[in-house]
């Protein structure tokens, strides 16, 4: 009777993985099949759910960041996404505190306020995207920043 409980929860976990397609349940799956074994083997129901809870969590914990990194595909950056790390020319005055600031970036014009508190960037400056909030982009010194 405990191999057919192992059995639905092994076919449970798999179908749950494949319509999420998200790496979520599959490490349980493992872990059911274990004790699975466990309950081949002639052991209690005690060590069959040891199994189980053991070696789902050493997949849960040891082998998700791995299948994380190389299982699921690589996500391409679009929109917005691509600007970060950008250099951008402003063509107004960046200050936080007067509220103004705008560059330019792909031929559209974007929002900018300075990443750091209190610092000004000049129009014409090449300054690199930090970070994007709403429609706002947050620049930085670039490494290059000549003076247009």
């Amino acid at each position: 009777m405990e191999a057919i409980l192992w059995i639905i929860l092994i076919i449970l976990f798999a179908v749950v993985e494949i319509i999420t397609v998200g790496l979520t349940s599959i490490w349980f799956a493992g872990g059911a099949l274990a004790a699975l074994i466990c309950c081949a083997a002639g052991l209690s129901l005690l060590w069959q759910f040891l199994a189980f809870v053991t070696v789902s969590l050493i997949l849960l914990f040891f082998t998700r960041p791995w299948a994380l990194r190389y299982l699921k595909p690589h996500l391409i950056r679009t929109n917005y996404e691509r600007a970060i790390g950008e250099n951008v020319c402003l063509t107004e005055t960046v200050d936080n505190l007067k509220g103004t600031g705008t560059a330019v970036y792909r031929g559209q014009e974007w929002t900018a306020r300075a990443f750091e508190e209190g610092k000004i960037f000049e129009a014409g400056a090449i300054v690199m995207v930090k970070e994007i909030r709403g429609v706002t982009m947050y620049v930085a010194e670039s490494p290059i920043m000549p003076k247009l």
